[in-house]
């Protein structure tokens, strides 16, 4: 699978072993995941956009359809019947010169004269996305939703995600989160200079690696972000699997200064803007160490914010009415504080 089209698609080829006859197989424009038959002589594409929910098809290996599996037709044909914000992709450059690909979702009945809150949502974490061509609805449902409610909705892909190339990358190697978040605020900044955006209701959410990203954007871009939400973040990398954290940041030996120096808790300090920090006490990707020792560094540095705290619950939050609560939880927080 390769990028080779646009950092937002994803396309399946073929290549001899010498690096020659290099032959695109897929056809269908957005991100394509394919699953080959047993014996590789067929295989399934699930094509998507991001108005388009999957599109499943059976190829032969060279790439000839031979039948559709699922167009999801009745999807399609309700999708058309809701008012939903149209997709803008843009680019910009920051003031290092680096050249950062991002999305924006704008109210339906958008006035260019008029201005703007804006809430950014970010992941940012090595090798990620968040700005590619593809359908999830279970997120957009709700930042849709928040567009309707007066917000353009904007995300940015920084320094160290996907499909940009190697350097792009590798480039976070042993700073996890430095570049990350000078990138975000370099992406809050361009976006306050536009004229349809209130650069002072700018405001931005994450979840695990996003959260931690947040959390650093609302303390080092305290000038930036009026408000922010962190769900189940990391505060140090010295409290995350090992598997993960060495590949990209080395060990405590080898890189002391890299765990402390790009931690929240080094900037408890900076915080000004609204603050709400959710965790749940069964997370068993991030542990709730994390969010006790940034609540202790923010209770340090007397600082004030709003805290959700949802027992037993794992990194995802399920569970009951759980998800439900969470939801409603930030949407008042988003509508109260940006």
């Amino acid at each position: 699978m390769s990028a080779e089209v646009s950092p937002f698609e994803r396309h399946l080829y073929c290549i001899k072993l010498n690096g020659k006859k290099k032959e695109k197989l897929t056809t269908s424009k957005g991100m394509n995941a394919i699953e080959f038959s047993k014996g590789y002589t067929y295989f399934i594409n699930t094509n998507t956009t991001y108005t388009t929910p999957e599109y499943v098809t059976l190829h032969t290996i060279d790439g000839k359809q031979i039948r559709m599996l699922e167009d999801n037709a009745a999807t399609n044909t309700y999708l058309k019947t809701l008012k939903l914000s149209k997709h803008e992709y843009f680019n910009f450059t920051t003031s290092e010169g680096v050249s950062l690909n991002g999305f924006m979702l704008k109210p339906h009945d958008f006035d260019p004269n008029k201005k703007y809150p804006v809430f950014m949502f970010a992941y940012g974490g090595p090798g990620s996305q968040t700005v590619y061509d593809t359908y999830d609805w279970v997120d957009f449902g709700w930042y849709n939703m928040l567009t309707q409610q007066g917000y353009i909705v904007v995300s940015v892909d920084n320094r160290g995600t996907g499909a940009r190339g190697r350097d792009f990358r590798n480039v976070t190697y042993e700073q996890l989160g430095k570049y990350e978040t000078d990138d975000q605020i370099e992406a809050a900044k361009y976006l306050g200079k536009l004229n349809y955006v209130d650069k002072n209701r700018i405001g931005i959410f994450g979840w695990s690696y996003g959260a931690y990203m947040s959390a650093l954007c609302i303390t080092r871009g305290a000038d930036v972000f009026k408000a922010a939400i962190s769900v189940a973040p990391v505060s140090n990398w010295k409290y995350y699997d090992n598997i993960y954290t060495e590949r990209y940041m080395g060990t405590l030996e080898t890189n002391p200064n890299g765990f402390d120096a790009n931690s929240p808790t080094s900037f408890a300090d900076k915080l000004k803007g609204n603050y709400l920090l959710v965790h749940g006490t069964g997370d068993d990707n991030v542990h709730v160490q994390n969010t006790y020792e940034w609540i202790n560094a923010l209770v340090e540095n007397n600082k004030q914010f709003d805290l959700m705290i949802y027992p037993d619950r794992n990194h995802g939050i399920y569970g009951g009415n759980t998800r439900l609560h969470l939801y409603e939880l930030m949407t008042d927080f988003i509508l109260e504080n940006l």
